[in-house]
């Protein structure tokens, strides 16, 4: 249930993104703040979701734009590129607890 909530949560926010011709900072925060509650309503740990969206904040303010996309796409962009980047971190993270099991 909470992913479905997730997904359709971010879907309306880069919904509203695609209505907009450009993209202003304010609506980088308005659309970063709507993520962050659907993160924290998904139970994503509070210092996950300020590093999260902190990261995507500073690139999408921070002009890291591709021609060939136009501004909601990048903000979409930037929300996958930086959910893969925490999602291989914990994986990393579990696989090197997984090596250092205690023996039976």
């Amino acid at each position: 249930m909470a992913f479905e909530s997730l997904t359709e949560r971010l879907q309306n926010v880069f919904k509203n993104l695609r209505k907009k011709g450009k993209i202003s900072e304010a609506d980088v925060q308005e659309a970063t703040k709507e993520i962050r509650l659907a993160l924290l309503e998904a139970d994503v740990a509070l210092p996950v979701v300020k590093d999260f969206i902190k990261r995507v904040r500073e690139r999408a303010v921070g002009h890291e734009v591709i021609e060939t996309l136009n501004p909601a796409q990048q903000i979409v962009k930037i929300v996958d590129e930086e959910l893969t980047a925490i999602w291989v971190q914990k994986q990393q993270k579990l696989s090197n607890l997984q090596r250092f099991q205690p023996l039976s």
